[in-house]
């Protein structure tokens, strides 16, 4: 009988990836913290209006849709570790305008829109970068514990980040919690600085045009038959889930009452879900199969969506109170976080294992650009609608897209398939 595999996280070849785990770790409590508490400063401190809203969560994501194709190809080109540690740098001092903004009497829309796009952009390479420098830390057949790992990391700080943002924001106000996200995003910077792996440098001489390197990796995204689907999936569904977190800060504090404390929990509540999912995944990929697990992961989350619009009407009769609403709440969004973390690290750790070394900055950009391309489309329609619809049914018209999304993958053989790449015509597997 063959001994247990020794977990990643204690065997000598993953010295590095604890190194990254631990800095990717201090990175996304940042941005968990960053992404309650900005728009709980436009809504608390400047008043922010619902397009206003939709504004401020279009510039969040901007980033991705105006330059996430070169910057695949940029991170090809660039050393992962130097994007890792600059992309948390100017994440560090963008936000930090903020609270000496606000302490010089100058805080505007204008600015905090300004600061959301910026650090748009360096998320966009951070993330790019941490996704493509990955396989060249562990081996193949270990991608699939590093990403949950890394999701793991990722749940926890969605379960704290929130509920600390949240807190902070109701005791020392939205402005001062924005500089604790500022300065853990400084100690992310310091804490990946440690890794001792350095890639081999990009030979200058083997570059072709800018434009001929992104054209391939879009190409190889759009030519694989299943990646197709999984992306028309993910987009959908991000169309319809920016649209609603364009709102959520504002529909919970205005129409239900909430305080921005009680936010930051329902938050919080909700990420338990997705450490549940990120401490499972592994478990439900062996017995489901990676291909069943992106085509069938979303459908609970869809289906206990319709609990956010329903909540103001209830609310509006008394039949429920702040307690009641928290927990409701917090229940749809655990449903809903067991349901994304299993959908994403299946159908990235497919993605990873699918494509050429080369071509994986260019690959993670590809699909980042076509993915994460419709958040901002989705948060200014959401806005828009939210301004002359009303919330609710904004929140509802969201909804339904996200319905739509999960057809793509639920209507492929990755539903009837055990692993995904199986299911792929013409694909031959990366060695191990």
């Amino acid at each position: 009988m063959r001994p247990a595999p020794t977990s990643l996280l204690r065997a000598p070849e993953g010295r590095d990836f604890r190194r990254l785990w631990v800095g990717d770790s201090a990175s996304q409590g940042a941005a968990e913290v960053g992404d309650l508490v900005v728009p709980l400063l436009a809504v608390t401190v400047l008043a922010a209006s619902p397009l206003q809203m939709g504004v401020l969560s279009a510039a969040q994501s901007a980033a991705f849709l105006l330059l996430g194709l070169p910057a695949g190809a940029w991170v090809d080109r660039w050393s992962k570790r130097r994007v890792l540690l600059l992309a948390n740098v100017v994440r560090a001092l963008a936000l930090a305008v903020l609270p000496l903004a606000w302490w010089a009497g100058v805080l505007s829309l204008p600015l905090v829109v300004a600061v959301a796009f910026v650090v748009g952009v360096a998320t966009l390479f951070f993330d790019v970068a941490y996704q493509s420098y990955l396989p060249s830390l562990v081996r193949s057949e270990r991608l699939g514990e590093g990403n949950a790992l890394l999701q793991v990391s990722a749940s926890v700080a969605q379960v704290g980040g929130p509920a600390v943002g949240g807190w902070l924001a109701r005791l020392v106000g939205a402005p001062l919690a924005v500089a604790v996200s500022a300065a853990a995003f400084a100690l992310s910077s310091g804490l990946v600085s440690r890794i001792a792996h350095r890639e081999p440098p990009h030979d200058p001489a083997q570059r072709r045009p800018l434009r001929t390197e992104v054209a391939e990796g879009l190409a190889f995204v759009l030519h694989q038959p299943l990646l197709r689907r999984i992306v028309a999936t993910t987009s959908l569904s991000n169309l319809g889930g920016s649209a609603t977190s364009a709102l959520l800060v504002l529909y919970a504090v205005r129409q239900l009452g909430l305080s921005e404390g009680e936010v930051g929990t329902v938050f919080g509540i909700g990420a338990l879900g997705a450490l549940a999912g990120a401490l499972g995944v592994q478990a439900v990929v062996r017995r489901v199969g990676e291909g069943r697990t992106i085509a069938l992961a979303l459908l609970p989350g869809v289906a206990v969506g319709a609990v956010v619009p329903l909540a103001a009407p209830l609310v509006a009769v008394g039949v429920l109170d702040d307690v009641e609403v928290v927990a409701l709440l917090g229940a749809s969004a655990a449903v809903l976080g067991v349901s994304v973390v299993l959908y994403n690290v299946a159908q990235v750790t497919y993605r990873q294992r699918l494509t050429p070394v080369p071509l994986l900055g260019r690959m993670n950009a590809s699909v980042r650009f076509l993915v994460w391309g419709t958040m901002p489309v989705g948060a200014l329609l959401g806005g828009v609608l939210g301004e002359r619809t009303g919330l609710v049914a904004t929140l509802w018209t969201a909804l339904a897209v996200q319905a739509l999304g999960v057809l793509p993958v639920l209507l492929s053989p990755l539903a009837r398939s055990g692993h995904a790449a199986e299911t792929e015509p013409g694909v031959t597997r990366r060695p191990r």
